[in-house]
């Protein structure tokens, strides 16, 4: 939704964004960075979900999607434009009859779980099987290796503290998602 221009160095990042594409072979046709003036990075910067809720509509339409992956309410992280994204989002689902695109949310971890790396493979798994708020699935990196060589990419932000948080978080290695009605 944005090229990460809160440090002025917005064409950078989506270079970066580029090459770690690559190495995760991802068609660089199917990667699109926006860069709208209304929808610029940063914390206290907040994006308004019906123009968020318009933007994604129109993808939706022009490349044909019919499966989206947001972040949840919380973002992972708590980056106010991710939570932003996820109410844009809902309020496209809300406002338009996209019955024929399935929706899903990336579930944030606490803190504990957030940071232990591999072990939090069978927390995930467990906590997928017996999810009390509707569907929800795990993906396992089968390439974790791949994910660091790709966030290296990144290298206006791969300072140490990111390294360290590729390396332990438990995004690394596996993902669960739950759909959104």
């Amino acid at each position: 939704m944005s090229k990460g221009n809160a440090d002025g160095i917005g064409d950078v990042r989506k270079e970066e964004l580029y090459l770690a594409s690559v190495v995760l072979k991802v068609p660089q046709k199917q990667v699109k960075v926006l860069d709208h003036p209304d929808l610029q990075d940063g914390f206290g910067k907040s994006w308004n979900s019906k123009l968020l809720s318009k933007i994604i509509k129109e993808e939706i339409v022009n490349c044909a999607i019919d499966l989206v992956i947001t972040f949840d309410n919380y973002g992972v992280s708590g980056h106010c434009n991710h939570q932003d994204v996820h109410q844009g989002v809902r309020k496209l689902l809300q406002d338009t009859s996209h019955k024929e695109v399935e929706v899903w949310e990336l579930i944030s971890t606490s803190i504990l779980r957030k940071y232990s790396g591999p072990v939090d493979i069978w927390l995930s798994l467990l906590s997928a099987k017996f999810h009390l708020s509707g569907v929800a699935h795990c993906f396992l990196n089968e390439h974790p290796r791949r994910s660091l060589a790709a966030m290296a990419q990144h290298r206006s932000q791969w300072v140490w503290f990111r390294k360290l948080f590729v390396s332990f978080s438990s995004y690394t290695y596996v993902n669960c998602v739950r759909k959104i009605n």
